[in-house]
């Protein structure tokens, strides 16, 4: 296994390391594009051709340490791969380390979530998503892609930004006050600090990363029209860090393009700001 952005080995030893990042390569609920499974592979390569020196914190946050773990493999069922997620998770979850998620598909994060939201106590959910994932089940199962953040609902506060799609029969399980549509946000920024206001406690941030808009992020299973722009999202990105306290974070949904490695950049560009806000700016 490669350390993440080719770091020397001492910032990529599992004890000292104060993130631990752990992939979860599967795609067997995906309904279109498919290849979120070799997501994390194309991470890895566009990582190891990224400066590592952050402009805006002025900070080199893989001296923190960044130690990848064996990837969870298991791809039988849906239900296999929830029960086999949570339950890693959980014990992931006994350590002190900050716990970052790479899928893979979105059904990935629905373990990962009930791991996190039966550890911490009054924890939210802030789901960034171009979907709004409120299936109670899709095509027979309850941890299909589709239903990503529904447990989440049920269960944690959960706080949607940038959903420009859903099916009807989501929005009784959809709370209008807490879910920011791309068309609310998309010409104002008040809606931040609103969405932040709705955050009590610790947070768990989940990124889809159709989120964005499919010009910069083409390499989704299903790319939607519209969505998040750079810099704003940056700019939300660091008020969360600054105002909340982040426990931690997955990114899913990288379906790498052949020959186009834009990005796959981005994603590790992603991963990589979101680290330096946490050890920066952090709660």
């Amino acid at each position: 296994m490669k350390n993440f952005a080719g770091v020397e080995d001492e910032f990529a030893q599992k004890d000292q390391a104060a993130v631990w990042l752990q992939s979860i390569p599967y795609d067997g609920t995906s309904t279109w594009g498919k290849g979120a499974d070799d997501g994390f592979g194309a991470f890895l390569e566009a990582a190891e051709n990224m400066e590592l020196y952050d402009i805006e914190t002025d900070s080199e946050v893989y001296l923190q340490g960044i130690h990848i773990l064996p990837a969870i493999t298991e791809a039988a069922s849906p239900e296999k791969v929830f029960e086999t997620v949570y339950a890693s998770t959980q014990n992931l979850l006994k350590t002190n380390k900050f716990l970052t998620f790479f899928g893979g598909e979105h059904s990935i994060s629905i373990g990962i979530i009930k791991a996190f939201y039966e550890h911490h106590e009054n924890l939210s959910v802030l789901q960034i998503d171009a979907h709004a994932d409120l299936r109670p089940e899709y095509h027979g199962s309850k941890y299909n892609h589709a239903c990503a953040v529904y447990d989440a609902s049920k269960n944690a506060n959960l706080v949607q930004v940038g959903i420009r799609s859903m099916d009807v029969s989501e929005k009784e399980h959809l709370d209008p006050k807490k879910c920011w549509f791309d068309h609310q946000i998309w010409d104002n920024e008040d809606w931040m600090q609103a969405s932040l206001n709705q955050i009590p406690g610790p947070v768990y941030l989940t990124i889809d990363l159709d989120a964005f808009n499919p010009a910069l992020m083409p390499a989704t299973g299903t790319p939607e029209p519209g969505g998040l722009e750079w810099n704003p999202a940056l700019k939300y990105f660091k008020m969360l860090f600054e105002q909340k306290n982040v426990v931690g974070f997955d990114i899913v949904e990288l379906a790498p393009i052949k020959g186009l490695h834009g990005p796959n950049f981005m994603a590790a560009k992603l991963y990589y700001k979101l680290l330096s806000y946490k050890f920066s700016y952090g709660k």
